[in-house]
């Protein structure tokens, strides 16, 4: 396996928490290595423009937000929701100009279940964005999020995700008394079964708990879907509770990523405990920024990464469904997931 530093394009992509863009506020945050700037105005609604004013390049968050429209600090020029201009302060009143001339890239974006995406399309797409493509969590319909946690890990995204599949990583990495000691490893035998834009482990008993699936009680089952571009969702459950896990890989940069960890459930005395437990889940997720931080050290010497069966095989999968996706779309037909149904073993 060669590395080839291409994101995908024409997908939705987490872009944050709504919870941390309050009304009447914008923020900057770069995504696939472009600058974007993310508001909610006063009703709430969310859009996103390019950050960069059309004039002179001056990022827009740089001006103001009355929460309707944004200013650019060094003229004043003004832009609304779509990204097209309404004011340019510097006109005399009978000049003709036509401002639907200056305008600001305009990204989709889309707020569920507290979550806010982010559509990137590719340079001169004419791919119109279906809101059935973004990732839900099931079980909770629209209700938001009890946790979230979320890191940068100092790599380009097909790293962080990998590391995100890996199944059998975890009695290394994640060594700790309250999750697995890594002293015996057990044969996981798994099915898995393609689904949109990825693949998903079946419904299982989950064997051997660690003690943060002992805390949901009872005999809990677990089912893991991928897909594209990076979306990770566990869904455990009980005859009486559930819990979700949604795991969002973002591009940044070719060297940066964020990743974010979302947690839902249905259990309110684990909303008590959420104090202690926020230390732990963000523990957890820099242990794997820990392990891709080092990665880095041998990657600057552009190795090839040699992959294995059967442990390798859903970094294989994460590979061929990237092909596909590109392939279906330079050739203007619909996605053929290559994953098949398959049962693979493995010890971890």
């Amino acid at each position: 396996m060669t590395e080839k530093k291409d994101f995908l394009r024409d997908i939705w992509y987490y872009a944050l928490p709504g919870s941390l863009l309050k009304p009447g506020k914008m923020m900057a945050k770069t995504f696939l290595g472009e600058p974007v700037l993310l508001a909610r105005k006063h009703d709430g609604q969310v859009f996103a423009l390019r950050d960069i004013c059309p004039h002179r390049a001056v990022p827009l968050t740089c001006g103001r937000f009355d929460g309707q429209e944004v200013e650019c600090c060094y003229h004043g020029w003004r832009f609304e929701e779509s990204g097209r201009c309404t004011a340019i302060p510097s006109l005399v009143e009978d000049d003709a100009l036509d401002l639907n001339r200056f305008r600001v890239k305009h990204y989709p974006v889309r707020e569920v279940q507290g979550n806010i995406w982010i559509y990137m399309a590719a340079k001169d797409s004419k791919k119109e964005p279906s809101d059935r493509d973004i990732p839900l969590v099931p079980y909770f319909g629209d209700r938001s999020y009890q946790m979230m946690v979320t890191l940068r890990f100092p790599c380009f995204v097909d790293h962080a995700v990998i590391g995100l599949m890996d199944p059998a990583h975890s009695p290394y990495v994640h060594r700790a008394w309250w999750w697995k000691s890594g002293r015996v490893l057990f044969e996981e035998v798994k099915a898995f079964d393609p689904s949109p834009y990825g693949f998903t482990m079946r419904r299982h008993e989950i064997p051997n708990l660690a003690l943060g699936y002992k805390l949901i009680g009872g005999a809990p089952e677990t089912e893991i879907s991928f897909r594209l571009p990076g979306v990770r969702i566990e869904h455990v459950s009980t005859k009486r509770h559930n819990v979700c896990n949604l795991t969002a890989v973002t591009p940044i940069s070719e060297n940066e990523t964020d990743v974010t960890t979302i947690l839902y459930w249905t259990m309110p005395w684990i909303t008590a405990l959420k104090p202690i437990m926020k230390p732990f889940v963000r523990r957890f997720l820099d242990q794997d920024r820990q392990v891709v931080t080092k990665q880095q050290i041998g990657l600057q010497y552009d190795p090839t990464l040699l992959l294995i069966r059967d442990a390798d095989t859903q970094a294989r999968w994460y590979y061929q469904l990237k092909a596909e996706f590109e392939r279906a779309k330079s050739e203007g037909r619909d996605f053929v997931n290559p994953v098949k149904e398959q049962v693979l073993r493995w010890r971890s």
